[in-house]
């Protein structure tokens, strides 16, 4: 089983974004969507494959800090 992760967009470098993660940053490549600094987004195997809202993002830091 796979797990897709949300973040925040921190840095944009070309097809590259830097991600937050809630405090853990990793790059991951933005040709997929179209998106911009601030934004949130659902990444997977290194890739973002969704924009999503910020309350996306707060509901899933949520429930990885009460384990589910």
């Amino acid at each position: 089983m796979c797990l897709a992760a949300i973040g925040k967009i921190i840095k944009i470098e070309g097809k590259d974004a830097i991600i937050d993660y809630g405090g853990i940053t990793k790059n991951a490549n933005i040709s997929f969507v179209d998106v911009s600094i601030d934004d949130y987004v659902l990444v997977h195997a290194g890739f973002a494959i969704q924009k999503v809202l910020k309350e996306d993002f707060d509901r899933n830091n949520d429930l990885f800090r009460d384990g589910f």
